[in-house]
């Protein structure tokens, strides 16, 4: 239900996804939204140029924020850090109000000229995860923790949707499995460079990899510290 104090875009929203059962992430969506929502066209435009895309993306960046509300009230002191990462992504899914809207959206993502869009938003969700958790690498490791997580989200998605065990019990044992296989290969990475044979051929990649950084904010933009 609109708040009374919603933003055009939250109106935008939640008029869309009445129609998203229907007829999609699309163009249509978007038309009757504007109508159904009373916002301004000109409004409605601005804020989603590509319509029913921006308004699919505006979907997934609702149900990160709503994630990231629920991990910061909840206590994880005392859980392991895949346990967290477990929890996170659970909280992702369950932050989904309509399954519908995310397999339409899968749909939506699977087409090639959306696919870049659909990564991006996943791997913003894997992004936002490991930095509310607290992850400080600055190097490759920045990049393969993010992709090794975007791996484990979107199949646990996939799984998810189609799902219809009590509570989605059978998602979130598969959640752990997929966990569990990614800890695994970082201990047979681990063991390799702890292999005193393998040193020597693994000297050149880690060389590499070690040269590779995380990427820094810009403070070169109107409005940074110190412009």
């Amino acid at each position: 239900m609109t708040q009374p104090n919603a933003t055009p875009n939250d109106r935008l929203l939640e008029a869309a996804l009445l129609h998203v059962p229907f007829d999609g992430w699309t163009d249509a969506t978007f038309d009757a939204a504007v109508q159904d929502s009373g916002v301004d066209p000109v409004v409605a435009r601005a804020l989603c140029p590509r319509r029913g895309l921006d308004l699919a993306l505006a979907y997934h960046a609702r149900g990160d924020s709503l994630m990231l509300e629920r991990l910061r009230a909840t206590d994880l002191e005392t859980l392991r850090f895949r346990d967290r990462i477990a929890l996170a992504v659970r909280f992702r899914l369950e932050a989904v109000d309509d399954k519908e809207a995310v397999r339409r959206g899968s749909t939506l993502f699977s087409l090639p000229m959306n696919a870049p869009e659909g990564a991006r938003a996943i791997w913003n969700t894997c992004d936002l995860i490991w930095t509310e958790l607290g992850d400080s690498s600055d190097d490759v490791n920045w990049y393969t923790k993010r992709a090794s997580l975007s791996a484990v989200y979107s199949a646990t998605v996939l799984f998810w949707l189609g799902d219809d065990s009590l509570d989605h019990q059978a998602t979130w044992d598969f959640l752990d499995r997929r966990i569990d296989d990614v800890m695994q290969f970082e201990k047979l990475k681990a063991s390799a460079r702890a292999n005193p044979l393998l040193k020597p051929l693994l000297a050149g990649p880690e060389w590499l990899a070690s040269q590779i950084k995380a990427p820094k904010p810009r403070d070169d933009l109107p409005g940074a510290s110190g412009s």
